[in-house]
C-alpha cells in the first residue's frame, strides 16, 4: 500500500525545498519533493514528534521578537 504523503502548505506549484511527510503507524517517513526517487528516511514516530515539537518551540522564540508560523503538512495535490 502506498504511504499517504503530504507536503508543506509553503510548498509552491514547482517544489520548492520542501519534504514530504507520511505516517505509517509507528513510523514516520520524510522524503525530498524534488528529488523522490532517491527514497525516504524512516523515523520512530516519537523521535518525529519530538523533533518537530522542537522546532515549533524554536520558531516562538526567535531572537529578532517575531512571531513565527509553522504549519501543518497538507495532502499533496493529486493525492489522498
Amino acid at each position: 500500500m502506498e504511504p499517504n504523503w503530504r507536503t508543506s502548505s509553503y510548498t509552491g506549484p514547482n517544489g520548492g525545498n520542501c519534504v514530504e511527510v507520511a505516517g505509517t503507524g509507528d513510523v514516520v517517513l520524510v522524503r525530498d519533493t524534488k528529488n523522490r526517487a532517491l527514497g525516504h528516511l524512516s523515523f520512530v514516530a516519537g523521535e518525529w514528534s519530538a523533533f518537530v515539537a522542537g522546532l515549533r518551540a524554536s520558531v516562538s522564540r526567535r531572537e529578532d521578537g517575531h512571531q513565527g508560523v509553522l504549519r501543518r503538512a497538507s495532502p499533496s495535490p493529486g493525492r489522498r
